[in-house]
């Protein structure tokens, strides 16, 4: 085992890769110097696939209580006016004022086992491979709506990745069609709260805050009337185990459906977006997917692996514990660069390339461990249908103008891919 030096300098290069249009770049200089960086005594930087997934399976890993983090130091080392730091310039997993402590209580993202395993078993029915392979027909009959819907000039993430996730798993919690357009806003402005916080501005923050009581306010509405007008839905399965044993608590259920509307359908947005959008740049992959579309699902784990939506996770050294060689002090911070791990050069040949043709790569995309994502099935199952049903249109589309990028940090995705199919 090794003590890491401590490399304040560390932290400037840290902080220059938030908000980068193209981070990758930066992501392959930080592999290249070093494999393990520690800009602070009580945060490290995982930036290789080796490193970022023995953390993410180590059970001595996982998540602290609200307080202080060390990355709010990424603020003063960023060389930014300190005048202008946010009062709480906490980090990617600290309370932001926007989420209390009771959501983080609840929220099985931020929870360690025993709660975390509980709330996991609960949700995890809905979202089996079994379940995912039952809704095959109904994500394939939206997708050809709105494929079908889609005008000669569109934009593939307002016209098809957005709604196609939204829709699906609305009706798997049983929203009513009328108030998705509402619940996507308040999922839009939320989704940013799991950035660094020295990114989000004063006014961003009022928003989000309105938009997380806004959403309190209305799944709590919803909670009734699944008991007293139960459906074939997750909040009414949710509520009856509520009702019946007790195993889930209503702030349990809200905090719940709130995670999974966000989740399942941001992420899911991203992928499709990023999928298309790398077929687009790399016009052999697409012709060699429109030759054999079998090869869908090989492009999309390529896709992940390629660019994934989630671009960094943290976890907290519950104990003192080690990662290769480095000594890990319980309380510090690991801060693992997904987009780097993804392209370590030690998980084959040419990294940098966006190829579904090679054999397929690993990746860290969904997480790994306990805390691998629940929706991967569903969100897998969404983009290869969306993307086989889109291929014959994009066989003759062009870009009308440059992708535009939302501005987040984590979750990375596409705000706006215009096409014309037109001449």
């Amino acid at each position: 085992m090794t003590d890491l030096e401590v490399r304040p300098e560390e932290l400037q290069a840290l902080a220059a890769l938030f908000g980068l249009g193209d981070p990758y770049p930066e992501y392959a200089k930080w592999r290249a110097r070093q494999s393990v960086v520690r800009p602070h005594e009580k945060l490290f930087v995982f930036s290789r696939y080796e490193d970022c997934a023995a953390v993410l399976g180590n059970p001595a890993f996982g998540h602290a209580p609200r307080g202080a983090s060390p990355l709010r130091t990424l603020w003063r080392g960023s060389g930014r006016p300190a005048s202008a730091a946010p009062a709480n310039a906490g980090g990617a997993d600290d309370d932001t004022a926007v989420v209390t402590a009771q959501d983080n209580a609840s929220n099985m993202l931020r929870l360690n086992p025993p709660d975390h395993t509980r709330l996991r078993r609960l949700v995890s029915r809905a979202l089996t491979p079994a379940s995912v392979r039952a809704l095959m027909p109904r994500i394939e009959a939206i997708t050809n709506e709105l494929v079908g819907d889609l005008n000669p000039s569109f934009d593939v993430i307002g016209d098809l990745a957005l709604p196609l996730p939204v829709r699906v798993i609305s009706e798997l919690l049983g929203i009513p069609e009328a108030d998705r357009p509402m619940v996507v806003t308040w999922s839009e402005q939320l989704s940013r709260s799991i950035d660094p916080s020295f990114l989000i501005t004063p006014e961003s923050r009022v928003t989000m805050r309105a938009a997380r009581d806004s959403f309190h306010e209305y799944l709590g509405a919803l909670i009734p009337k699944r008991r007293r007008e139960p459906g074939d839905d997750l909040v009414s399965a949710l509520v009856h185990v509520h009702d019946e044993d007790g195993a889930l608590t209503e702030h349990e259920i809200i905090i719940t459906c709130r995670l999974l509307l966000i989740a399942g359908h941001e992420t899911t947005r991203s992928l499709i977006g990023g999928c298309v959008l790398a077929l687009l740049d790399h016009p052999a992959q697409l012709a060699a997917l429109q030759a054999d579309p079998d090869l869908v699902e090989r492009c999309v784990e390529e896709a992940l692996r390629y660019d994934p939506p989630i671009q960094l996770l943290v976890r907290s050294a519950l104990e003192d514990t080690t990662v290769g060689t480095t000594t890990v002090p319980a309380g510090a911070r690991a801060l693992m660069l997904v987009g780097a791990a993804n392209r370590d050069e030690a998980l084959g040949d040419d990294p940098e390339a966006f190829d579904f043709v090679r054999p397929a790569r690993r990746h860290l995309s969904f997480g790994h461990g306990i805390h691998f994502c629940l929706g991967a099935p569903l969100g897998r199952a969404e983009a290869a249908i969306a993307l086989r049903r889109l291929l014959p249109v994009l066989a003759e589309s062009r870009m009308t103008e440059p992708p535009v990028w939302k501005p987040h940090t984590v979750m990375r995705g596409l705000e706006h891919l215009r096409l014309t199919t037109s001449s």
